[in-house]
């Protein structure tokens, strides 16, 4: 087993610093006994506790950090209801018709689903729903979105593509010719929606503990399963393990069938209104076809956020950030000479299909993670999901096909190869769009 340890410090994000200060979480300590353990303390494990804990379940969380501390306190904070890299006709076939039919309808739900959660629970968490824009990058991938557009809208989503002076009205930029719209996309400040979630579920009862990694996960007798933490234990008959890009091995195999990755961003100051009101004036989140993305949104308080993938130096020490830069001015050339304040990554998981993996490996043992950078939506409804397996929903009524633990081909070899990879890429989207 990977050895548990206790989280660092807190990554010095924008979302950090203007977050409202919230107490940390106390320690897992004695006892504690529970209808459902939840292991992680990001969007999945927290809205699969507000639900279990509304439904009248007693449920603890647990956490080697503490409430958003990993990929759900630092991800760039947009909603964005599509999945990741596969088309309609792609997702019909690795999921056939029934699953994918549901796992289409959640996915361009997931941010209505999303929006409404927020409002419902009131929580305060900039959240606005102004619209996601895909810009595209080349023309190859303007065949693509065409035929993926009229698939997606043929199953009812409000997709629409842009082109020429209606594109570069709503994107602020020339760098590109045509995109897709979704207007029910939007954007949230993720670690003050982490921190509503937190508070929503303690509210129905969610007992929730920090720093306190888990170092052992068996079953005992009469089939009650055993969260060990260094200081104390939970005892449930159901635990659902929420740990995403930061699972270890306490679920055999589980950390194997996912590739994680390493996004970072960087947060300008506070720009003149000359500026950034030519930058998304009509408050679209932005993100590209690359293969290697950008992803960008202007703040409440004048700031412009621009992510993209960057490379991990050693544990939490991020590299990538100049690239970032230099490729915010490329696509925003009015943010020539701005000063970036903030500068922060973290991990998210990969998954070999790009699809989001529900598994259930032994009774009472649920496992769901896998967004492929779609996180914000998709690990809401995951955590939904998870939630009525608890509860006792059956597994073919799920949106979420369960599915076994199967290991990344060649995983080694491909982290090895992540940044040569990342590279590579990186020259090929730049020829494709000269």
């Amino acid at each position: 087993m990977t050895a548990p340890r206790i989280a660092g410090p807190w990554p010095e994000s924008l979302w950090r610093a203007t977050a409202p200060f919230v107490a940390p979480s106390p320690r897992l300590e004695g006892e504690q006994r529970a209808d459902v353990a939840i292991i992680g303390a990001g969007f999945t494990g927290l809205r699969a506790a507000l639900e279990l804990a509304q439904a009248g379940s007693d449920v603890v969380v647990v956490d080697a950090g503490d409430v958003g501390w990993g990929a759900s306190g630092r991800n760039g904070g947009q909603v964005n209801p599509m999945m990741p890299f596969n088309g309609p006709e792609q997702l019909r076939k690795l999921l056939g018709p029934q699953h994918f039919e549901r796992l289409a309808e959640a996915s361009l739900k997931s941010a209505d689903d999303l929006f409404d959660t927020i409002a419902r629970h009131g929580i305060d968490c900039q959240a606005r729903q102004n619209g996601w824009l895909r810009v595209i990058h080349s023309a190859k991938a303007h065949q693509a979105a065409l035929r993926d557009v009229a698939e997606w809208r043929a199953m009812g989503a409000e997709f629409e593509l842009v082109e020429g002076e209606a594109l570069w009205k709503i994107a602020g930029t020339r760098a590109y010719r045509s995109g897709v719209v979704s207007p029910r996309g939007g954007a949230v400040q993720p670690l003050m929606l982490a921190q509503g979630f937190a508070e929503a579920a303690r509210r129905h009862g969610a007992r929730i503990f920090g720093q306190s990694p888990v170092t052992d996960l068996s079953r005992a007798s009469g089939g009650v399963w055993e969260v060990w933490s260094k200081e104390g234990v939970v005892r449930a008959p159901m635990v659902i393990v929420a740990t995403n890009a930061y699972s270890s091995d306490l679920v055999p195999g589980l950390r194997r069938s996912l590739l994680p990755a390493t996004p970072v961003q960087i947060a300008s100051e506070p720009l003149d209104d000359s500026v950034i009101n030519e930058i998304l004036p009509q408050g679209h989140t932005i993100s590209d076809s690359r293969r290697v993305i950008m992803f960008g949104r202007r703040e409440p308080d004048n700031r412009m956020i621009y992510g993209s993938m960057g490379r991990l130096v050693k544990s939490d020490v991020f590299a990538g950030f100049d690239w970032l830069r230099r490729d915010a001015e490329r696509v925003y050339p009015m943010l020539r000479g701005v000063r970036w304040e903030y500068r922060w990554g973290g991990h998210i998981a990969l998954t070999d299909d790009h699809l989001p993996h529900l598994h259930e490996p032994q009774p009472g043992l649920l496992a769901g993670f896998g967004y492929n950078g779609r996180g914000v939506a998709l690990s809401s409804v995951m955590g939904r999901v998870l939630a009525q397996r608890a509860l006792g929903a059956p597994a073919e009524s799920l949106a979420f096909p369960v599915t076994p633990i199967r290991p990344v081909p060649w995983r080694g070899i491909k982290r090895l190869g992540m940044g040569p990879a990342i590279w590579t890429m990186k020259m090929m989207d730049y020829l494709e769009t000269r």
